[in-house]
């Protein structure tokens, strides 16, 4: 018997950084059990370069990954998705897409690394910070016993990854 595999999608404004890297993330260490999607409200076309070279860095391939808009997964034969995440950041004043339908869906709120501003070195950090929030964020998700959960309280424990602070996500 084979285990449900999970579709998750993260959604953000521009989808050129936070949910690739999401996206990235997912489908490594979701290990199978967990499919990684990415989306944006209003894509940006291209994903950024800074979002890419550290994937590259990370060793997480990196073929396959598109700025694309949200809409390409509400049409007819698209995946289903069982969960949705925002990974915008209300604080940046950032219109957060909503996700219609019945999947389980939370607010993952994330600085935008592409807005960062200092030199070159500090806006990498920026990516690599907005990367290991993530992955702690998605790593906890991953762990939680899907099976044993019962709806509300899937929601609540999605929420709460959500709410944690970066520095302790």
């Amino acid at each position: 018997m084979v285990d449900q595999v999970f579709n998750v999608l993260f959604l953000c404004t521009g989808n050129s950084a936070r949910s690739i890297l999401a996206e990235a993330i997912m489908n490594r260490e979701g290990q199978g059990r967990f499919k990684g999607f990415s989306a944006g409200s209003h894509p940006k076309g291209q994903v950024h370069q800074f979002a890419l070279g550290l994937l590259k860095k990370m060793n997480h391939p990196t073929d396959g990954l598109r700025s694309k808009g949200w809409e390409e997964f509400a049409q007819p034969g698209a995946p289903e998705m069982d969960f949705v995440f925002t990974v915008c950041d209300n604080a940046a004043n950032e219109v957060c897409p909503v996700w219609p339908g019945q999947p389980m869906s939370a607010h993952w709120g994330l600085p935008d690394p592409a807005a960062a501003i200092g030199s070159e070195t500090e806006q990498r950090l920026a990516f690599a910070d907005t990367y290991r929030m993530l992955r702690n964020r998605i790593s906890i998700f991953i762990s939680l016993p899907m099976k044993s959960l019962d709806k509300l309280s899937l929601q609540n424990r999605l929420e709460d990854i959500g709410r944690s602070l970066p520095e302790t996500a």
